[in-house]
């Protein structure tokens, strides 16, 4: 044979080789178009069945298209079909089915190069945000998706899934922009029913808007589309809009005509139907995907079972511990998110009841200064009265004349015991008040307190009877003065409701150490008593069991809780046994400290009968005139001389260039207080008595006007004898003291 020869045989191998390989290649691309096709046309079916909401043809449709993907080994096809399942399951409802499906789409994507793919995973994922409520990340997402891709389907959806947003955060403007755009939209694939939904949010936002009209005309454009296309979850949108709209228009027959509809729409027996047999298919399909995912799990270590090859084993392992970790990860990420809107979710509410808070504290605080002021307003003008009536029944009236004095002292003496329950009351509820720790004799603090309510024992024909112990020390310390407040309202209450009768003042030892003391206090009367129903409520403001019983004996019904409150302040309770028509007992425990150590000093008390007031020069500081006028003519009846001083500093002047046996010292004036200017007489002048004589507010203390220098104080309006005993006792004091 001739190299010619063997040349022109080899040319022909060649030639039949080539042909070979162009038949094949010219059927596998037929092969490849016809594929190709075949899936875009299950594609489009399944858009169709998406619309028309038929959950369970859309369903069957996709894995349709899932076998051939995988099938063919085409990882595209099956991210958008994965994608896909997402989505649906997503408009479902069903979160768990989209992660599970929008996790193997994360997988598939680590291995390819798809930036229709990627973009379409951003948006799912926005998606998924925005159904969580996490409005900004899903925006965020949005734009990351629109970089990576101009497909003009998607490019659409996302500008439907902006405007839901814009609308949950009430930019209204952006949202109608992105809506009015898809109502006009050139999409090929789903033109009718984004303008669909673009109609029936453009009615919502109208409805939130109230621009009923035009809410109106864009909830009819969407029903007559859906209808068209056989949209049925529009459908039932649009007529529940209409429904809704008319109904706030007024139009109320229309509006019942879609709620109608709505009610046919809901009931029919193909919607229930259709929901079971919906349930069914995803059900099937989601077990059948996830049988799927475990075979191929399980065949795999078969295959590593047989396979000797350790660096394949090292890479499936390698491989399965990093989707491990991934879903971990993404679990992780998860729960993240849930903890991020939690902690949003507490801040918000920690600011909501920060501001409630600091709303109580400032209602509280502005009822407060209120009660303060009005207090101290209603002390000046009802000193005038008190005092004033003092002054007239010591002036010998007519006897036609002392009814009407008398009766105006009592509604004085009432008045001021009802601003002194209220300013009481306020200073617990505002915290101000502490107990004192201070020696005292707790046998004169009762003894003064039966004295002082003697007189109303008698008019009332009522015995008031003092059982003391006498095992009690007599140098106890504590605060007398809310002692003598608990006793002046328990004894007070027993007597208004006792005539002809009898009320007991009990103190008794319980126990004794070296520095404690327990004491037992009872005050019991037997007057009209307490029901078993009255018993529940006694102790709340303005209680006094019954309408019938505030009408007949009067008060205001503030006494017991006063008594409750200040015992709170001792670590006390009081406790109460009544029955109706046989009287009441009111008792209480209470520990109090005591100095053993102490020597029984012998007692120097001095009665207002006993000072020598003649010849007395007192100075008194005071603005209002009228309460000028009051106490000159009160110190007048006693033969003392006194100068005035309109405000601290003319005080403080006086005080210097004259002698003064004491200073009568208002606290509340305009310029320098009283305390300021009984500060600057301590010093030039440390021996000087200077008495308080103020109208006592909620907001004053005891305390600020000792510490300024202040021997004593007097409150306003006060009773003559008070008055007469404090200048007596400050002026005298040295004097009897150097006699012992």
């Amino acid at each position: 044979m001739t190299s010619n020869t063997i040349y022109k045989c080899i040319c022909s191998i060649k030639l039949i080789v080539l042909y070979i390989f162009l038949c094949a290649e010219v059927s596998y691309g037929q092969k490849d178009i016809s594929s190709t096709t075949k899936v875009q046309s299950i594609f489009d079916q399944f858009m169709v069945y998406r619309h028309q909401n038929k959950v369970d043809k859309a369903l069957e449709t996709l894995d349709e298209a899932a076998k051939i993907a995988e099938n063919n080994e085409d990882a595209k096809l099956l991210l958008d079909t994965y994608h896909q399942y997402a989505r649906l399951f997503l408009e479902e409802g069903d979160r768990e089915t989209t992660i599970f499906y929008w996790d193997r789409a994360s997988i598939l994507l680590k291995d390819l190069s798809y930036s229709f793919g990627q973009a379409f995973h951003n948006y799912l994922e926005a998606a998924v945000r925005f159904d969580e409520g996490n409005n900004f990340q899903s925006l965020k997402l949005l734009e990351e998706s629109r970089k990576l891709s101009n497909n003009r389907n998607l490019s659409n959806n996302i500008l439907l899934l902006e405007a839901y947003i814009y609308t949950n955060i009430e930019k209204y403007e952006d949202a109608i922009k992105n809506l009015h755009a898809l109502i006009v939209n050139s999409d090929d694939k789903e033109r009718p029913y984004l303008a669909t939904k673009a109609n029936l949010q453009l009615a919502k936002i109208s409805i939130d808007l109230n621009d009923l009209e035009e809410g109106i005309i864009h909830a009819k454009a969407a029903l007559e589309l859906a209808q068209k296309h056989n949209y049925s979850k529009e459908i039932r949108i649009a007529n529940e809009r209409l429904s809704i709209i008319y109904e706030k228009t007024g139009s109320f027959d229309e509006s019942l005509r879609y709620k109608k509809s709505l009610e046919q729409i809901k009931d029919s027996i193909f919607n229930i139907e259709k929901v079971k047999l919906e349930a069914t298919t995803a059900d099937r399909i989601r077990f059948e995907h996830q049988m799927t995912e475990i075979n191929k799990l399980t065949a795999k270590n078969e295959e590593l079972s047989e396979s000797k090859n350790r660096s394949e084993i090292t890479a499936i392992l390698t491989s399965a511990f990093l989707t491990i970790i991934s879903l971990l990860a993404v679990s992780l990420f998860r729960n993240n998110q849930i903890k991020l809107k939690t902690n949003d979710l507490l801040y918000t509410k920690n600011k909501e009841l920060e501001l409630a808070r600091d709303s109580a504290v400032s209602a509280m605080e502005a009822k407060t200064n209120f009660l303060s002021t009005v207090t101290h307003e209603l002390r000046t003008p009802l000193y005038a009265v008190t005092g004033l009536t003092h002054l007239l029944l010591d002036e010998n009236p007519a006897e036609h004349q002392k009814e009407h004095l008398k009766s105006l002292k009592f509604s004085g003496d009432y008045l001021l015991n009802f601003i002194n329950d209220i300013l009481q009351i306020n200073k617990i509820d505002a915290d101000k008040l502490e107990p004192l720790n201070i020696e005292f004799k707790l046998q004169k603090v009762l003894a003064d307190v039966v004295d002082s309510l003697r007189q109303n024992a008698n008019e009332n024909n009522t015995s008031l009877v003092l059982d003391y112990d006498p095992n009690i020390p007599q140098h106890l310390l504590g605060d007398p003065i809310k002692l003598s407040q608990i006793f002046m309202n328990l004894m007070g209450n027993a007597l208004k409701f006792t005539k002809d009768g009898k009320v007991e003042v009990i103190a008794k030892l319980l126990k004794k150490d070296e520095e404690n003391v327990r004491l037992y206090f009872e005050v019991k009367d037997n007057g009209i008593g307490i029901s078993e129903d009255q018993q529940k409520n006694i102790f709340d403001s303005f209680e006094q069991g019954s309408v019938q019983i505030n009408r007949e004996y009067g008060g205001t019904g503030l006494g017991l809780t006063i008594v409750k409150s200040l015992l709170g302040l001792f670590n006390s309770k009081i406790n109460l046994e009544s029955e109706l028509g046989h009287g009441s007992s009111f008792f209480f425990e209470m520990d109090i400290k005591c100095d053993a150590n102490a020597l029984n000093e012998i007692s120097f008390e001095l009665n207002p009968e006993e000072f020598e007031f003649k010849g007395l020069h007192i100075l008194i500081v005071e603005d209002n005139k009228i309460n000028q006028v009051i106490t000159k003519k009160m110190l007048t009846k006693k033969e003392i001389t006194c100068d005035i001083a309109n405000n601290g500093n003319e005080a403080i002047d006086m005080a210097k260039a004259n002698t003064y046996n004491a200073i009568l010292m208002d606290i509340h004036m305009p310029g320098i207080s009283g305390e300021e200017a009984t500060r600057q007489i301590r010093k030039f002048d440390e021996e000087i008595p200077i008495i308080a004589l103020t109208a006592i507010s909620l907001d004053d203390s005891l305390d600020s006007f000792y510490e300024a220098g202040c021997n004593d104080v007097v409150t306003k309006p006060f009773k003559p004898e008070v008055f007469y005993q404090k200048i007596g006792e400050n002026i005298f004091r040295k004097k009897m003291e150097g006699q012992v």
